[in-house]
């Protein structure tokens, strides 16, 4: 028995008695990069598809020949996808299942299908979501950055101008962790960058992502480049980079603050004593200064 069918078998034992109404589309997520990493749900799900739209289908093509389906292809691609979305809709009035992928990853973050997406759902049409891997959750996964309560998903940046301009400050002013993709080509100019506009901000620069020569490296913005421009492999693969959650920035102290003992003296004081002489005598013990003791008592007495 072939692997395909073995796959195919699997994923009816595990998901086979789930429920896949017709008429819906199924936005399936796909390895990126690792094969083993497709879920059994999501090959059940391509089993059961009417047709498959894919942003290539060159590369859905192969991904089904691997699973041994043979499942009419749809072209729905960043290029085509508002007039694409019609024709799956035309399908889904007829009954049909369709199944949305994208070349590797989720459909519709960062890659295309929120437009079909979007046409599905306004057409009255059922949206099912097939979940899987993530570029973006898997590099999150591994930055292990504790600070890290949420992040913003940014992909690729503008590729110049003062679009970019505006975006790189928009970075560095932003707290929370941050989810950018780079090209190969572009990731020296992006590495000066980040230097540049956030030399401290920590990042984890995730290359090639479940493959073979996934490589996981965190280090200071402002070494980005050195490091990448120390081996030649560093700058090969697909890129994502996780921007640390800034370290939080601690509340500026006010001057005239008094020091938890004092403050505890003078409360102590002032619940046996007139203010001037509970003052007095804090000032005495906790040696912080007379004004701004006397100023702190006040506020205690209008307080009661």
């Amino acid at each position: 028995m072939n692997i395909s069918s073995l796959l195919q078998q699997a994923a009816a034992a595990a998901a086979g008695a789930q429920q896949y109404p017709a008429a819906s589309l199924y936005v399936v997520a796909t390895p990126i990069g690792n094969l083993a990493d497709l879920t059994l749900r999501a090959i059940q799900v391509l089993a059961r598809a009417d047709a498959v739209a894919c942003e290539d289908t060159r590369v859905s093509a192969a991904l089904l020949r691997h699973l041994g389906l043979d499942r009419p292809l749809l072209s729905v691609h960043e290029h085509n996808e508002a007039a694409a979305a019609q024709g799956v809709v035309a399908r889904l009035a007829q009954g049909q299942r369709v199944a949305y992928v994208s070349d590797a990853g989720t459909p519709a973050v960062s890659d295309p299908g929120a437009v079909l997406v979007a046409a599905v759902r306004e057409a009255g049409y059922r949206v099912v979501p097939i979940p899987g891997a993530s570029s973006a959750v898997t590099a999150l996964s591994a930055a292990g950055d504790a600070r890290t309560s949420g992040f913003t998903f940014v992909g690729f940046l503008p590729a110049k101008g003062a679009e970019r301009k505006a975006a790189l400050q928009a970075l560095a002013a932003q707290p929370q962790a941050q989810v950018l993709f780079e090209a190969p080509h572009r990731v020296q100019t992006l590495a000066a960058e980040l230097a540049q506009a956030m030399p401290q901000r920590q990042l984890s620069c995730c290359r090639e992502l479940t493959k073979q020569f996934e490589s996981i490296h965190t280090l200071a913005a402002a070494e980005f480049p050195e490091w990448l421009a120390a081996d030649a492999q560093r700058q090969r693969g697909e890129f994502v980079l996780v921007l640390h959650a800034a370290p939080a920035v601690p509340a500026a102290q006010d001057e005239d603050a008094l020091p938890p003992e004092a403050e505890r003296a003078l409360r102590t004081l002032l619940a046996e004593l007139p203010l001037k002489q509970a003052v007095s005598l804090a000032a005495t013990l906790s040696g912080a200064p007379r004004n701004a003791l006397y100023q702190r008592a006040l506020a205690l007495k209008n307080e009661a």
